[in-house]
Protein backbone atom coordinates (compact mmCIF):
# COMPACT_ATOMS: atom_id res chain seq x y z
CA UNK A 1 0.00 0.00 0.00
CA UNK A 2 1.19 3.52 -0.79
CA UNK A 3 1.69 6.22 1.78
CA UNK A 4 -1.54 8.01 2.69
CA UNK A 5 -0.28 11.28 1.17
CA UNK A 6 0.47 9.53 -2.13
CA UNK A 7 -2.52 7.18 -2.18
CA UNK A 8 -4.18 8.13 -5.49
CA UNK A 9 -7.47 9.43 -4.09
CA UNK A 10 -5.73 11.56 -1.42
CA UNK A 11 -3.07 12.72 -3.87
CA UNK A 12 -5.69 13.86 -6.38
CA UNK A 13 -7.69 15.64 -3.67
CA UNK A 14 -4.52 17.30 -2.35
CA UNK A 15 -3.66 18.53 -5.83
CA UNK A 16 -7.10 20.11 -6.19
CA UNK A 17 -6.76 21.74 -2.75
CA UNK A 18 -3.40 23.28 -3.73
CA UNK A 19 -4.73 24.47 -7.08
CA UNK A 20 -7.60 26.27 -5.35
CA UNK A 21 -5.15 28.07 -3.04
CA UNK A 22 -5.34 29.14 0.58
CA UNK A 23 -9.01 29.50 1.58
CA UNK A 24 -7.93 31.87 4.38
CA UNK A 25 -6.72 34.30 1.69
CA UNK A 26 -9.69 36.54 0.98
CA UNK A 27 -8.18 37.36 -2.40
CA UNK A 28 -8.58 33.79 -3.63
CA UNK A 29 -11.68 33.02 -5.62
CA UNK A 30 -12.66 29.99 -3.50
CA UNK A 31 -12.05 31.52 -0.07
CA UNK A 32 -14.01 31.36 3.16
CA UNK A 33 -14.57 35.10 2.97
CA UNK A 34 -16.06 34.95 -0.52
CA UNK A 35 -18.26 31.95 0.31
CA UNK A 36 -19.55 33.71 3.43
CA UNK A 37 -20.35 36.85 1.47
CA UNK A 38 -22.14 34.88 -1.25
CA UNK A 39 -24.19 33.12 1.42
CA UNK A 40 -25.15 36.44 3.00
CA UNK A 41 -26.37 37.66 -0.39
CA UNK A 42 -27.99 34.28 -1.21
CA UNK A 43 -26.01 34.36 -4.45
CA UNK A 44 -25.08 31.38 -6.60
CA UNK A 45 -21.28 30.71 -6.65
CA UNK A 46 -20.96 31.14 -10.42
CA UNK A 47 -17.29 32.09 -10.55
CA UNK A 48 -16.20 29.37 -8.12
CA UNK A 49 -18.04 26.72 -10.12
CA UNK A 50 -16.38 28.05 -13.27
CA UNK A 51 -12.97 27.71 -11.62
CA UNK A 52 -13.75 24.09 -10.73
CA UNK A 53 -14.67 23.56 -14.38
CA UNK A 54 -11.35 25.02 -15.50
CA UNK A 55 -9.51 22.77 -13.05
CA UNK A 56 -11.16 19.76 -14.68
CA UNK A 57 -13.49 18.57 -11.91
CA UNK A 58 -16.29 17.63 -14.39
CA UNK A 59 -13.93 15.07 -15.95
CA UNK A 60 -14.23 13.08 -12.73
CA UNK A 61 -18.02 12.89 -13.13
CA UNK A 62 -17.61 10.99 -16.43
CA UNK A 63 -16.50 7.31 -16.51
CA UNK A 64 -13.16 6.73 -18.19
CA UNK A 65 -14.78 4.44 -20.77
CA UNK A 66 -16.63 7.48 -22.12
CA UNK A 67 -13.61 9.79 -22.18
CA UNK A 68 -13.66 11.08 -18.60
CA UNK A 69 -11.41 10.56 -15.59
CA UNK A 70 -13.78 8.55 -13.39
CA UNK A 71 -11.88 5.33 -12.76
CA UNK A 72 -12.48 5.10 -9.01
CA UNK A 73 -15.45 6.38 -7.06
CA UNK A 74 -13.07 6.72 -4.11
CA UNK A 75 -11.29 9.46 -6.07
CA UNK A 76 -14.58 11.29 -6.64
CA UNK A 77 -15.50 11.02 -2.96
CA UNK A 78 -12.19 12.57 -1.87
CA UNK A 79 -12.39 15.33 -4.49
CA UNK A 80 -15.91 16.29 -3.43
CA UNK A 81 -14.87 16.06 0.22
CA UNK A 82 -12.11 18.59 -0.51
CA UNK A 83 -14.62 20.95 -2.13
CA UNK A 84 -17.20 20.47 0.63
CA UNK A 85 -14.56 21.19 3.28
CA UNK A 86 -14.33 24.73 1.88
CA UNK A 87 -18.03 25.22 1.19
CA UNK A 88 -20.98 22.84 1.06
CA UNK A 89 -22.99 25.15 -1.18
CA UNK A 90 -20.34 24.95 -3.89
CA UNK A 91 -20.00 21.18 -3.54
CA UNK A 92 -23.76 20.70 -3.83
CA UNK A 93 -24.10 23.14 -6.71
CA UNK A 94 -21.25 21.71 -8.76
CA UNK A 95 -21.59 18.04 -7.85
CA UNK A 96 -25.20 17.89 -8.96
CA UNK A 97 -24.07 17.24 -12.52
CA UNK A 98 -22.68 13.89 -11.38
CA UNK A 99 -26.03 13.02 -9.80
CA UNK A 100 -27.93 14.15 -12.88
CA UNK A 101 -25.78 12.11 -15.24
CA UNK A 102 -25.40 8.92 -13.20
CA UNK A 103 -28.64 7.35 -14.47
CA UNK A 104 -27.20 7.35 -17.97
CA UNK A 105 -23.99 5.70 -16.76
CA UNK A 106 -26.15 3.07 -15.01
CA UNK A 107 -28.91 2.46 -17.56
CA UNK A 108 -28.23 4.29 -20.81
CA UNK A 109 -26.94 2.98 -24.11
CA UNK A 110 -23.29 3.49 -25.04
CA UNK A 111 -24.26 6.00 -27.71
CA UNK A 112 -26.34 7.97 -25.22
CA UNK A 113 -23.60 7.82 -22.58
CA UNK A 114 -20.96 9.05 -25.02
CA UNK A 115 -23.22 11.91 -26.10
CA UNK A 116 -23.88 13.00 -22.53
CA UNK A 117 -20.21 12.56 -21.61
CA UNK A 118 -19.19 14.97 -24.34
CA UNK A 119 -21.70 17.52 -23.03
CA UNK A 120 -20.56 17.21 -19.41
CA UNK A 121 -16.91 17.49 -20.44
CA UNK A 122 -17.87 20.62 -22.37
CA UNK A 123 -19.38 22.17 -19.22
CA UNK A 124 -23.06 21.23 -19.48
CA UNK A 125 -24.84 21.29 -16.12
CA UNK A 126 -27.23 18.36 -15.59
CA UNK A 127 -30.00 18.18 -12.99
CA UNK A 128 -32.02 15.21 -11.76
CA UNK A 129 -35.78 15.67 -11.83
CA UNK A 130 -37.17 13.13 -9.38
CA UNK A 131 -39.27 14.79 -6.66
CA UNK A 132 -42.60 16.58 -6.89
CA UNK A 133 -44.26 19.12 -4.64
CA UNK A 134 -46.99 16.83 -3.31
CA UNK A 135 -45.12 13.53 -3.19
CA UNK A 136 -41.59 14.08 -1.84
CA UNK A 137 -39.68 10.80 -1.61
CA UNK A 138 -42.63 8.76 -2.86
CA UNK A 139 -41.35 8.60 -6.43
CA UNK A 140 -43.98 6.09 -7.58
CA UNK A 141 -46.70 8.62 -6.79
CA UNK A 142 -45.26 11.03 -9.35
CA UNK A 143 -47.72 12.81 -11.63
CA UNK A 144 -45.39 14.07 -14.36
CA UNK A 145 -46.42 12.16 -17.48
CA UNK A 146 -44.69 11.39 -20.75
CA UNK A 147 -47.21 10.35 -23.39
CA UNK A 148 -45.69 8.37 -26.27
CA UNK A 149 -46.10 9.88 -29.74
CA UNK A 150 -44.98 8.56 -33.06
CA UNK A 151 -41.55 10.16 -32.81
CA UNK A 152 -41.05 10.66 -29.08
CA UNK A 153 -43.01 11.89 -26.07
CA UNK A 154 -45.22 14.77 -24.91
CA UNK A 155 -44.21 15.68 -21.36
CA UNK A 156 -46.42 17.53 -18.87
CA UNK A 157 -46.13 18.25 -15.15
CA UNK A 158 -43.84 19.81 -12.53
CA UNK A 159 -40.71 18.65 -10.73
CA UNK A 160 -39.92 20.65 -7.59
CA UNK A 161 -37.07 21.13 -5.12
CA UNK A 162 -34.61 20.16 -7.84
CA UNK A 163 -30.96 21.13 -7.52
CA UNK A 164 -29.85 23.25 -10.51
CA UNK A 165 -33.27 22.96 -12.13
CA UNK A 166 -32.89 26.50 -13.51
CA UNK A 167 -29.17 26.49 -14.23
CA UNK A 168 -29.00 23.00 -15.67
CA UNK A 169 -29.21 22.79 -19.43
CA UNK A 170 -30.22 19.14 -19.26
CA UNK A 171 -32.56 17.41 -16.84
CA UNK A 172 -32.83 13.66 -16.30
CA UNK A 173 -36.57 13.38 -15.72
CA UNK A 174 -38.53 10.54 -14.12
CA UNK A 175 -41.96 10.50 -15.75
CA UNK A 176 -44.95 8.19 -15.81
CA UNK A 177 -45.36 6.39 -19.14
CA UNK A 178 -47.71 3.66 -17.92
CA UNK A 179 -50.45 3.08 -15.40
CA UNK A 180 -50.46 5.07 -12.14
CA UNK A 181 -48.89 3.23 -9.22
CA UNK A 182 -47.19 0.63 -11.42
CA UNK A 183 -43.43 0.45 -10.75
CA UNK A 184 -42.92 -0.52 -14.40
CA UNK A 185 -44.96 2.48 -15.46
CA UNK A 186 -42.12 5.00 -15.14
CA UNK A 187 -39.38 5.93 -17.57
CA UNK A 188 -36.37 8.23 -17.61
CA UNK A 189 -35.90 10.97 -20.18
CA UNK A 190 -32.73 13.01 -20.63
CA UNK A 191 -34.19 16.29 -21.79
CA UNK A 192 -32.20 19.14 -23.32
CA UNK A 193 -34.24 22.12 -22.17
CA UNK A 194 -32.73 24.37 -24.83
CA UNK A 195 -34.34 22.17 -27.48
CA UNK A 196 -37.84 22.42 -25.97
CA UNK A 197 -39.89 25.06 -27.74
CA UNK A 198 -41.91 27.47 -25.55
CA UNK A 199 -44.38 27.26 -23.95
CA UNK A 200 -43.48 23.61 -23.46
CA UNK A 201 -40.99 24.41 -20.72
CA UNK A 202 -40.79 27.05 -18.01
CA UNK A 203 -38.56 27.37 -14.95
CA UNK A 204 -40.04 27.56 -11.47
CA UNK A 205 -38.57 30.13 -9.06
CA UNK A 206 -35.85 29.15 -6.62
CA UNK A 207 -37.00 28.59 -3.06
CA UNK A 208 -35.55 30.30 0.01
CA UNK A 209 -33.56 27.97 2.22
CA UNK A 210 -32.17 27.98 5.75
CA UNK A 211 -28.87 26.48 4.57
CA UNK A 212 -27.06 26.43 1.20
CA UNK A 213 -28.74 29.78 0.59
CA UNK A 214 -26.92 30.40 -2.67
CA UNK A 215 -27.79 27.08 -4.31
CA UNK A 216 -30.30 26.83 -7.14
CA UNK A 217 -32.98 24.69 -5.51
CA UNK A 218 -35.94 25.32 -7.77
CA UNK A 219 -38.19 23.46 -10.18
CA UNK A 220 -39.18 22.88 -13.76
CA UNK A 221 -42.60 22.71 -15.41
CA UNK A 222 -43.49 21.10 -18.74
CA UNK A 223 -46.67 21.60 -20.75
CA UNK A 224 -47.02 19.26 -23.73
CA UNK A 225 -43.29 19.54 -24.28
CA UNK A 226 -42.10 17.64 -27.38
CA UNK A 227 -39.20 15.35 -26.50
CA UNK A 228 -37.45 13.12 -29.09
CA UNK A 229 -37.45 9.35 -28.78
CA UNK A 230 -33.68 9.19 -28.26
CA UNK A 231 -34.14 11.01 -24.92
CA UNK A 232 -35.33 7.73 -23.39
CA UNK A 233 -32.76 6.29 -20.96
CA UNK A 234 -32.84 2.50 -21.05
CA UNK A 235 -36.14 0.96 -22.00
CA UNK A 236 -39.64 2.27 -21.50
CA UNK A 237 -40.76 1.21 -18.02
CA UNK A 238 -37.19 0.91 -16.73
CA UNK A 239 -37.15 4.31 -15.02
CA UNK A 240 -37.80 3.28 -11.42
CA UNK A 241 -35.26 0.46 -11.51
CA UNK A 242 -32.56 2.68 -13.04
CA UNK A 243 -33.23 5.41 -10.47
CA UNK A 244 -33.06 2.98 -7.54
CA UNK A 245 -29.77 1.55 -8.79
CA UNK A 246 -28.42 5.05 -9.41
CA UNK A 247 -29.39 6.07 -5.87
CA UNK A 248 -27.13 3.32 -4.57
CA UNK A 249 -24.22 5.29 -6.05
CA UNK A 250 -25.40 8.78 -5.17
CA UNK A 251 -26.36 7.90 -1.59
CA UNK A 252 -22.86 6.54 -1.07
CA UNK A 253 -21.28 9.63 -2.62
CA UNK A 254 -23.28 11.95 -0.33
CA UNK A 255 -20.80 10.87 2.35
CA UNK A 256 -18.32 13.24 0.70
CA UNK A 257 -20.50 16.20 1.65
CA UNK A 258 -20.75 15.10 5.27
CA UNK A 259 -17.05 14.32 5.60
CA UNK A 260 -16.14 17.71 4.15
CA UNK A 261 -18.49 19.44 6.57
CA UNK A 262 -16.98 17.49 9.47
CA UNK A 263 -13.46 18.43 8.36
CA UNK A 264 -14.44 22.10 8.34
CA UNK A 265 -16.12 22.02 11.74
CA UNK A 266 -13.44 19.88 13.41
CA UNK A 267 -10.52 22.01 12.24
CA UNK A 268 -12.32 25.16 13.33
CA UNK A 269 -13.07 23.83 16.81
CA UNK A 270 -9.66 22.21 17.30
CA UNK A 271 -7.89 25.36 16.13
CA UNK A 272 -9.93 27.49 18.49
CA UNK A 273 -9.31 25.13 21.42
CA UNK A 274 -5.55 25.30 20.78
CA UNK A 275 -5.52 29.10 20.71
CA UNK A 276 -8.14 30.22 23.23
CA UNK A 277 -7.32 30.38 26.95
CA UNK A 278 -9.76 30.08 29.84
CA UNK A 279 -9.10 29.74 33.57
CA UNK A 280 -5.40 30.23 32.87
CA UNK A 281 -5.20 27.22 30.50
CA UNK A 282 -5.77 26.48 26.84
CA UNK A 283 -9.29 25.26 26.15
CA UNK A 284 -7.75 22.11 24.70
CA UNK A 285 -6.32 21.34 28.14
CA UNK A 286 -9.68 21.45 29.92
CA UNK A 287 -11.22 18.00 30.52
CA UNK A 288 -14.66 18.88 29.16
CA UNK A 289 -13.24 20.34 25.94
CA UNK A 290 -10.93 17.37 25.44
CA UNK A 291 -13.84 14.97 25.88
CA UNK A 292 -15.95 16.82 23.31
CA UNK A 293 -13.07 16.93 20.83
CA UNK A 294 -12.26 13.25 21.39
CA UNK A 295 -15.85 12.11 20.93
CA UNK A 296 -16.17 14.19 17.78
CA UNK A 297 -12.87 12.97 16.34
CA UNK A 298 -13.76 9.33 17.04
CA UNK A 299 -17.13 9.77 15.33
CA UNK A 300 -15.51 11.39 12.28
CA UNK A 301 -13.00 8.54 12.01
CA UNK A 302 -15.87 6.03 12.20
CA UNK A 303 -17.76 7.94 9.50
CA UNK A 304 -14.62 8.01 7.37
CA UNK A 305 -14.06 4.27 7.79
CA UNK A 306 -17.58 3.29 6.76
CA UNK A 307 -17.54 5.78 3.86
CA UNK A 308 -14.24 4.40 2.58
CA UNK A 309 -15.43 0.80 2.62
CA UNK A 310 -18.81 1.75 1.12
CA UNK A 311 -17.36 3.76 -1.75
CA UNK A 312 -14.87 1.01 -2.59
CA UNK A 313 -17.79 -1.44 -2.49
CA UNK A 314 -19.23 0.32 -5.56
CA UNK A 315 -16.49 -1.47 -7.50
CA UNK A 316 -15.91 -4.50 -5.30
CA UNK A 317 -19.36 -5.47 -3.96
CA UNK A 318 -21.91 -3.84 -6.31
CA UNK A 319 -24.51 -6.50 -5.56
CA UNK A 320 -24.48 -5.46 -1.89
CA UNK A 321 -24.92 -1.70 -2.46
CA UNK A 322 -28.59 -1.88 -1.49
CA UNK A 323 -27.28 -2.41 2.05
CA UNK A 324 -24.07 -0.37 2.16
CA UNK A 325 -25.56 2.70 0.45
CA UNK A 326 -28.58 2.82 2.78
CA UNK A 327 -26.34 2.40 5.84
CA UNK A 328 -23.93 5.10 4.67
CA UNK A 329 -26.61 7.59 3.70
CA UNK A 330 -28.39 7.17 7.02
CA UNK A 331 -25.44 6.94 9.37
CA UNK A 332 -22.78 9.34 8.07
CA UNK A 333 -24.96 12.50 7.91
CA UNK A 334 -26.48 11.54 11.28
CA UNK A 335 -23.06 11.19 12.92
CA UNK A 336 -21.81 14.43 11.38
CA UNK A 337 -24.88 16.41 12.48
CA UNK A 338 -24.14 15.24 16.03
CA UNK A 339 -20.45 16.08 15.66
CA UNK A 340 -21.18 19.60 14.46
CA UNK A 341 -23.65 20.24 17.27
CA UNK A 342 -21.12 18.94 19.82
CA UNK A 343 -18.32 21.10 18.43
CA UNK A 344 -20.59 24.12 18.67
CA UNK A 345 -20.28 23.72 22.43
CA UNK A 346 -16.49 23.97 22.13
CA UNK A 347 -16.75 27.20 20.15
CA UNK A 348 -19.46 28.66 22.37
CA UNK A 349 -20.82 31.99 21.17
CA UNK A 350 -18.42 32.00 18.22
CA UNK A 351 -20.40 29.14 16.69
CA UNK A 352 -23.23 31.62 16.10
CA UNK A 353 -21.30 34.59 14.72
CA UNK A 354 -21.65 35.70 11.11
CA UNK A 355 -19.68 38.00 8.84
CA UNK A 356 -16.21 39.26 9.67
CA UNK A 357 -16.58 38.90 13.45
CA UNK A 358 -15.18 35.37 13.54
CA UNK A 359 -13.94 33.23 10.64
CA UNK A 360 -16.47 34.70 8.19
CA UNK A 361 -19.30 32.88 9.97
CA UNK A 362 -17.91 29.51 8.87
CA UNK A 363 -19.29 27.44 11.72
CA UNK A 364 -22.88 28.63 11.70
CA UNK A 365 -22.85 28.28 7.92
CA UNK A 366 -21.61 24.67 7.90
CA UNK A 367 -24.09 23.84 10.67
CA UNK A 368 -26.97 25.23 8.60
CA UNK A 369 -25.73 23.84 5.31
CA UNK A 370 -25.17 20.30 6.52
CA UNK A 371 -28.75 19.86 7.73
CA UNK A 372 -29.86 19.41 4.13
CA UNK A 373 -27.40 16.57 3.39
CA UNK A 374 -29.49 14.17 5.46
CA UNK A 375 -32.45 14.91 3.18
CA UNK A 376 -30.73 14.44 -0.17
CA UNK A 377 -31.48 11.20 -2.05
CA UNK A 378 -33.75 9.92 0.68
CA UNK A 379 -33.80 11.05 4.29
CA UNK A 380 -32.89 8.95 7.34
CA UNK A 381 -36.32 7.29 7.53
CA UNK A 382 -36.27 6.41 3.82
CA UNK A 383 -32.90 4.73 4.12
CA UNK A 384 -33.78 2.90 7.33
CA UNK A 385 -36.97 1.73 5.66
CA UNK A 386 -34.90 0.42 2.76
CA UNK A 387 -32.99 -1.73 5.24
CA UNK A 388 -36.24 -2.89 6.86
CA UNK A 389 -37.50 -4.06 3.46
CA UNK A 390 -34.42 -6.28 3.19
CA UNK A 391 -34.66 -7.81 6.69
CA UNK A 392 -35.66 -11.32 5.48
CA UNK A 393 -32.62 -11.51 3.16
CA UNK A 394 -30.30 -9.94 5.72
CA UNK A 395 -31.43 -12.33 8.46
CA UNK A 396 -30.95 -15.36 6.24
CA UNK A 397 -27.44 -14.35 5.17
CA UNK A 398 -26.40 -13.43 8.71
CA UNK A 399 -27.29 -16.98 9.76
CA UNK A 400 -25.39 -18.47 6.82
CA UNK A 401 -22.42 -16.09 7.22
CA UNK A 402 -21.85 -16.10 3.48
CA UNK A 403 -18.98 -13.86 2.37
CA UNK A 404 -17.74 -12.67 -1.02
CA UNK A 405 -14.11 -12.97 0.07
CA UNK A 406 -12.58 -11.46 -3.06
CA UNK A 407 -14.99 -8.55 -3.08
CA UNK A 408 -14.50 -7.90 0.62
CA UNK A 409 -10.72 -7.86 0.21
CA UNK A 410 -10.95 -5.36 -2.64
CA UNK A 411 -13.34 -3.16 -0.66
CA UNK A 412 -11.20 -3.02 2.48
CA UNK A 413 -7.56 -3.35 1.38
CA UNK A 414 -6.55 0.16 0.31
CA UNK A 415 -3.68 -1.25 -1.74
CA UNK A 416 -6.03 -3.43 -3.82
CA UNK A 417 -6.69 -2.13 -7.34
CA UNK A 418 -10.28 -1.18 -8.08
CA UNK A 419 -11.95 -2.92 -11.00
CA UNK A 420 -14.28 -0.74 -13.14
CA UNK A 421 -17.88 -0.64 -12.00
CA UNK A 422 -19.85 -3.47 -13.59
CA UNK A 423 -23.32 -1.98 -13.84
CA UNK A 424 -24.75 -5.39 -14.67
CA UNK A 425 -23.93 -6.50 -11.12
CA UNK A 426 -26.00 -3.74 -9.51
CA UNK A 427 -29.05 -5.25 -7.83
CA UNK A 428 -32.15 -3.94 -6.11
CA UNK A 429 -32.01 -6.94 -3.74
CA UNK A 430 -28.94 -7.76 -1.62
CA UNK A 431 -29.21 -11.49 -2.23
CA UNK A 432 -25.85 -12.08 -0.59
CA UNK A 433 -26.62 -9.82 2.38
CA UNK A 434 -23.55 -7.92 3.57
CA UNK A 435 -20.12 -9.53 3.38
CA UNK A 436 -18.77 -6.79 5.64
CA UNK A 437 -21.04 -7.78 8.52
CA UNK A 438 -21.16 -11.50 7.78
CA UNK A 439 -17.36 -11.75 7.89
CA UNK A 440 -17.24 -10.33 11.41
CA UNK A 441 -16.81 -13.65 13.29
CA UNK A 442 -13.57 -14.39 11.43
CA UNK A 443 -12.38 -10.81 11.88
CA UNK A 444 -13.05 -10.86 15.62
CA UNK A 445 -11.15 -14.14 15.90
CA UNK A 446 -8.25 -12.49 14.07
CA UNK A 447 -8.29 -9.58 16.51
CA UNK A 448 -8.42 -12.08 19.36
CA UNK A 449 -5.24 -13.74 18.13
CA UNK A 450 -3.53 -10.35 17.86
CA UNK A 451 -4.63 -9.53 21.42
CA UNK A 452 -3.34 -12.89 22.68
CA UNK A 453 0.08 -12.11 21.21
CA UNK A 454 0.11 -8.58 22.65
CA UNK A 455 -0.07 -6.91 19.24
CA UNK A 456 -3.22 -5.05 20.32
CA UNK A 457 -4.61 -4.34 23.78
CA UNK A 458 -6.78 -6.97 25.42
CA UNK A 459 -9.44 -4.26 25.74
CA UNK A 460 -9.74 -4.10 21.95
CA UNK A 461 -10.29 -7.84 21.86
CA UNK A 462 -13.01 -7.54 24.51
CA UNK A 463 -14.76 -4.74 22.62
CA UNK A 464 -14.65 -6.78 19.44
CA UNK A 465 -16.22 -9.73 21.29
CA UNK A 466 -18.96 -7.43 22.59
CA UNK A 467 -19.54 -6.25 19.03
CA UNK A 468 -19.89 -9.84 17.81
CA UNK A 469 -22.33 -10.62 20.62
CA UNK A 470 -24.40 -7.62 19.55
CA UNK A 471 -24.43 -8.90 15.96
CA UNK A 472 -25.50 -12.36 17.12
CA UNK A 473 -28.32 -10.78 19.09
CA UNK A 474 -29.33 -8.70 16.09
CA UNK A 475 -29.43 -11.82 13.91
CA UNK A 476 -31.89 -13.47 16.28
CA UNK A 477 -34.17 -10.42 16.29
CA UNK A 478 -33.99 -10.04 12.51
CA UNK A 479 -35.00 -13.67 12.10
CA UNK A 480 -37.98 -13.12 14.42
CA UNK A 481 -39.08 -9.95 12.62
CA UNK A 482 -42.29 -10.27 10.63
CA UNK A 483 -42.78 -7.79 7.78
CA UNK A 484 -45.76 -5.46 8.06
CA UNK A 485 -47.41 -4.67 4.71
CA UNK A 486 -48.19 -0.99 5.30
CA UNK A 487 -46.37 0.79 8.08
CA UNK A 488 -43.23 -0.53 9.78
CA UNK A 489 -43.33 -0.33 13.60
CA UNK A 490 -40.87 1.69 15.66
CA UNK A 491 -39.12 -1.53 16.70
CA UNK A 492 -38.22 -2.22 13.07
CA UNK A 493 -36.54 1.18 12.76
CA UNK A 494 -34.63 0.49 15.98
CA UNK A 495 -33.38 -2.76 14.43
CA UNK A 496 -32.35 -0.93 11.25
CA UNK A 497 -30.44 1.67 13.28
CA UNK A 498 -28.61 -1.10 15.12
CA UNK A 499 -27.83 -2.85 11.85
CA UNK A 500 -26.33 0.37 10.47
CA UNK A 501 -24.15 0.91 13.55
CA UNK A 502 -22.93 -2.68 13.54
CA UNK A 503 -22.18 -2.54 9.81
CA UNK A 504 -20.09 0.59 10.42
CA UNK A 505 -18.19 -1.07 13.25
CA UNK A 506 -17.57 -4.18 11.14
CA UNK A 507 -16.33 -1.97 8.27
CA UNK A 508 -13.91 -0.29 10.67
CA UNK A 509 -12.62 -3.67 11.88
CA UNK A 510 -12.01 -4.85 8.32
CA UNK A 511 -10.34 -1.57 7.31
CA UNK A 512 -7.90 -1.71 10.24
CA UNK A 513 -7.10 -5.42 9.84
CA UNK A 514 -6.36 -5.14 6.11
CA UNK A 515 -4.18 -2.02 6.35
CA UNK A 516 -2.51 -1.79 9.76
CA UNK A 517 0.62 -3.68 8.72
CA UNK A 518 1.57 -1.12 6.08
CA UNK A 519 4.79 0.62 7.08
CA UNK A 520 3.21 4.06 7.33
CA UNK A 521 0.66 2.70 9.82
CA UNK A 522 3.13 1.34 12.31
CA UNK A 523 2.57 4.32 14.58
CA UNK A 524 0.10 7.11 15.17
CA UNK A 525 -3.63 6.49 15.12
CA UNK A 526 -3.18 3.03 13.66
CA UNK A 527 -0.79 1.78 16.35
CA UNK A 528 -2.28 -0.76 18.76
CA UNK A 529 -5.63 -0.38 16.99
CA UNK A 530 -6.21 2.96 18.73
CA UNK A 531 -8.62 4.53 16.26
CA UNK A 532 -10.42 1.21 15.78
CA UNK A 533 -10.94 0.69 19.49
CA UNK A 534 -12.22 4.26 19.85
CA UNK A 535 -14.67 3.71 16.99
CA UNK A 536 -15.90 0.44 18.49
CA UNK A 537 -16.30 2.10 21.87
CA UNK A 538 -18.47 4.81 20.32
CA UNK A 539 -20.66 2.22 18.57
CA UNK A 540 -21.02 0.07 21.69
CA UNK A 541 -21.98 3.12 23.74
CA UNK A 542 -24.68 4.00 21.23
CA UNK A 543 -25.93 0.41 21.41
CA UNK A 544 -26.11 0.59 25.19
CA UNK A 545 -23.16 -1.78 25.68
CA UNK A 546 -20.81 0.77 27.17
CA UNK A 547 -20.67 3.65 29.66
CA UNK A 548 -22.39 6.84 28.56
CA UNK A 549 -20.22 8.87 30.92
CA UNK A 550 -16.43 8.84 31.33
CA UNK A 551 -15.12 6.05 33.54
CA UNK A 552 -12.19 6.74 35.86
CA UNK A 553 -9.01 5.26 34.40
CA UNK A 554 -10.52 4.73 30.92
CA UNK A 555 -8.39 7.08 28.81
CA UNK A 556 -9.17 5.54 25.41
CA UNK A 557 -10.77 8.61 23.85
CA UNK A 558 -8.33 10.90 25.69
CA UNK A 559 -5.49 9.20 23.81
CA UNK A 560 -6.99 10.36 20.50
CA UNK A 561 -6.67 14.06 21.28
CA UNK A 562 -2.87 14.42 20.82
CA UNK A 563 -3.21 13.03 17.29
CA UNK A 564 -5.95 15.51 16.46
CA UNK A 565 -3.81 18.31 17.89
CA UNK A 566 -0.78 17.19 15.89
CA UNK A 567 -2.75 17.04 12.65
CA UNK A 568 -4.16 20.48 13.42
CA UNK A 569 -0.76 22.05 14.15
CA UNK A 570 0.84 20.38 11.13
CA UNK A 571 -1.84 21.54 8.70
CA UNK A 572 -3.02 18.01 7.91
CA UNK A 573 -6.48 16.74 7.13
CA UNK A 574 -7.99 15.36 10.39
CA UNK A 575 -8.23 11.87 9.00
CA UNK A 576 -7.22 8.22 9.15
CA UNK A 577 -5.25 8.91 5.97
CA UNK A 578 -4.08 12.49 6.25
CA UNK A 579 -2.51 14.64 3.60
CA UNK A 580 -1.21 18.22 3.85
CA UNK A 581 -3.82 20.90 3.33
CA UNK A 582 -2.94 24.15 1.63
CA UNK A 583 -1.68 26.71 4.14
CA UNK A 584 -4.42 28.23 6.26
CA UNK A 585 -7.19 25.69 5.55
CA UNK A 586 -6.62 23.96 8.89
CA UNK A 587 -7.08 27.04 11.02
Amino acid sequence: MTHAATHPSRRIAGELDRALGDPEDGGRLFSYARCGALDDREEFPVEICRELDLLGLPRHYVPAEYGGALESYEHVLQLMRAVARRDLTVAIAHGKTFLGAVSVWVGGSREQAERLAAQVLDGTVVSWGLTERDHGSDLLAGEVVAVPTGDGYRVSGEKWLINNANRGRAVCLLARTGEAGDARGFSLLMIDKSAVAPPGYRPLPAVKLHGIRGADISGVAFTDARVPADALVGGEGDGAEIVLKSLQLTRTMCAALSLGAADNALTLAAGYALERRAYGRLLAELPQTRRLLAQSYADVLLAEAVSTVAVRSIHALPGELAVSSAVTKYLVPTLVDQVIDRLGTVLGSRSLLVGETYQHGRFQKVQRDHRIVGIFDGNALVNLHALINHFPLLARQLRKRTVDAAGLAEATDLAAPQAPLDRERLSLLPRGGSSVLQALPAAVAELGRLAAHGAVPASLGRRAEALLAAVDGLAVELAAHRPVPVEAPRAAFDLAERYALLYAAAAAVQLWLRNHEASEHQGGLWADGLWLEAALARVLTRLGHGPRRPVAGDDLLERLVPFLEEQQRSGLLPSLLSYPLVKGSSR
